[in-house]
């Protein structure tokens, strides 16, 4: 073994010591010790379907419609604020709220036609 072999492997020893010491007394539950995997029988198990999109679904952007809307002052000023908070544009923080609203009245929604 090289010099320079044995005092990488020194350095990366030396690091994974402190990187277990200062977990440790993170109050996480770290274990000090290292997990030791064996070739055992893992039981009964149970294939997932995949239930994650596609990246087509992610890229997939919903057809907008631009509306002219008029709005109270103070509910702009809020949007505005939030959005500066949370690093986003105020305008789609509110296009996702009415879009959460009509999500959450699907459900409900009676499909009997217009009403009279």
């Amino acid at each position: 073994m090289s010099a320079k072999t044995s005092k990488a492997s020194f350095a990366k020893t030396q690091r994974s010591e402190v990187s277990v010491k200062a977990n440790a007394g993170a109050g996480r539950g770290y274990a000090e010790t290292k997990i030791k995997y064996t070739d055992e029988p893992l039981g009964k198990v149970q294939v997932v379907p995949d239930f994650l999109p596609s990246p087509a679904e992610l890229a997939f952007r919903e057809e907008g419609v631009k509306v002219t809307l008029a709005l109270s002052k103070k509910s702009i000023e809020f949007f505005k604020s939030e959005a500066t908070k949370h690093h986003t544009q105020y305008q789609r923080m509110i296009r996702r709220l009415i879009d959460a609203y009509v999500d959450a009245q699907a459900p409900t929604r009676r499909s009997s036609g217009p009403r009279a």
